[in-house]
């Protein structure tokens, strides 16, 4: 998780079981009254508008941040079964999630949660919270766990972590007892899950002394890391197995792993690119990635790179609410664009209301919980980004990067068959027009709340519009051979 340097993960913990401890015990809330999107019903995949799981979605009002607008949700879901490949390059929302820090959802979170089009979920699956006892696993607050996700056809991208007092006086793995201890557990852990869809990740942040105690070594991660993957594969074959959730994209740490052979058992490489630069700016970082992954990875295997946390917190300096709402939705898309087929947001809701904290405030939504409310946390323009970016390309692929002059201005492309959406926006501080090249007929066009509904019209097959650092979405009314 992102935490301030030098905070001991216990009190990081010990905050977040805080937050439980506050939590009663659930009830029936119902907030729901049909509504719908500004851009109609979209026969969706997975649950962003109703479609062959059946599920219906959300039709809160963007910025409506009290959301006092209805949502539709039908809750008989499919569940996404078994385990396999890592879609390279799947359909929205598909490739959406965010960090959470439950074992039992508050009444209402859950609906919440999955009506922003949210298909993943990430969260620590506890060593010294499951194995009290030398030997003896208790899995039973995951099961509960599981099964709601499942519900809700939310993924659960579960991280094998931290430490347990009961081996090597509590610190990371570094003893064979300890790692032989980490790796049975481990190991039962995915047996026991086995073929629900869960992501396996190698523990969290193991390059910095904050999780990697008493501090970080990667020898010691490595040696653990492959043991735990010589015991899935051994076990669970199928599972997916990725690591290794290193802060920042940290080369001579990731080198290390591919150098003793951990792309052998990993499905995919997941890093934290956190920056306090434009989401834009990891393009570099990717590319340089991408190769190193290409150049260790097993003959005739591709190795997908997932940002498995990444967020801007509030309260830096230059950021706010609506600027963050901004960047999360370029941040998933850019990803995209850069071959990245999972972006985990981080993070679900603020941790607290401390004004001078960053930690309180990635959540795409406020803190704290309100029981009395029809939205049960209130939504922040982040989480309207988020429903009107996955509502809007629900059941699209990235498909290119069209390029209109400058570098700096990201024209994206995703098509559904003969169909095409359009994300568009410029990390120029200046405002300027752009020619999109777009046939005949009319474009609808929204910014990255689903607001400012208005038409476009073509003029010889360019469509002009003005380019600001706020995506704006384009949804031709026809197929377009001139952006196929």
């Amino acid at each position: 998780m992102s935490i301030n340097p030098g905070t001991d993960h216990r009190q990081f913990i010990r905050k977040t079981e805080r937050t439980r401890a506050t939590r009663t015990a659930r009830s029936e809330i119902s907030f729901f009254q049909k509504a719908e999107c500004d851009f109609g019903a979209h026969g969706r995949v997975r649950g962003g508008v109703v479609g062959r799981h059946g599920r219906g979605w959300c039709g809160v009002k963007p910025r409506s941040i009290v959301v006092e607008a209805a949502i539709t949700l039908v809750l008989a879901v499919a569940a996404r079964g078994a385990s396999g490949p890592i879609d390279l390059n799947p359909v929205i929302p598909d490739s959406v999630g965010v960090n959470t820090h439950f074992l039992e959802p508050n009444p209402g979170e859950m609906e919440m949660l999955a009506a922003a089009g949210i298909r993943w979920a990430r969260t620590d699956f506890g060593w010294e919270e499951t194995e009290k006892k030398a030997g003896q696993y208790d899995f039973s607050g995951y099961d509960k766990l599981v099964n709601i996700l499942e519900s809700y056809n939310v993924s659960p991208y579960l991280i094998l972590d931290y430490t347990n007092k009961l081996y090597d006086n509590g610190m990371s793995p570094y003893t064979e007892e300890g790692r032989q201890a980490f790796t049975r557990w481990a190991s039962a852990a995915v047996k026991h899950f086995q073929g629900r869809g869960i992501m396996w990740e190698m523990y969290n942040e193991p390059n910095i002394k904050v999780f990697w105690l008493p501090k970080p070594n990667v020898q010691d991660y490595i040696k653990l890391a492959l043991e735990v993957g010589k015991a899935i594969r051994t076990v669970a074959p199928g599972e997916t197995y990725i690591g290794p959730a290193v802060s920042t994209i940290d080369f001579p740490f990731l080198e290390a792993c591919f150098k003793a052979g951990l792309l052998h058992y990993w499905s995919a490489v997941s890093v934290h690119p956190y920056r306090r630069t434009d989401p834009e700016s990891a393009a570099a970082e990717y590319s340089r990635l991408h190769n190193l992954i290409e150049a260790y990875a097993p003959e005739g295997r591709r190795i997908p790179i997932l940002a498995g946390e990444w967020g801007y917190s509030t309260v830096w300096k230059g950021m706010d609410d609506e600027r963050q709402g901004k960047l999360l939705a370029r941040e998933i898309l850019s990803n995209l664009a850069n071959g990245l087929p999972l972006t985990i947001w981080y993070d679900w809701h603020d941790d607290g209301s401390d004004p001078k904290d960053p930690e309180d405030h990635f959540g795409t939504v406020y803190f704290p919980f309100e029981r009395a409310s029809k939205a049960v946390y209130r939504p922040k323009p982040a989480y309207i980004a988020l429903q009107s970016l996955t509502h809007t390309f629900a059941g699209y692929r990235y498909s290119k990067r069209l390029p209109v002059g400058s570098a700096n201005d990201y024209i994206l492309l995703f098509s559904n068959g003969e169909n095409v959406r359009l994300a568009a926006w410029t990390t120029s501080s200046a405002e300027h027009k752009v020619l999109i090249p777009i046939s005949s007929g009319g474009v609808s066009i929204a910014d990255f709340q689903g607001q400012n509904l208005k038409t476009g019209h073509p003029l010889n097959g360019k469509l002009a519009i003005n380019l600001t650092d706020a995506p704006q979405y384009l949804l031709p009314k026809h197929p377009n051979k001139n952006v196929q």
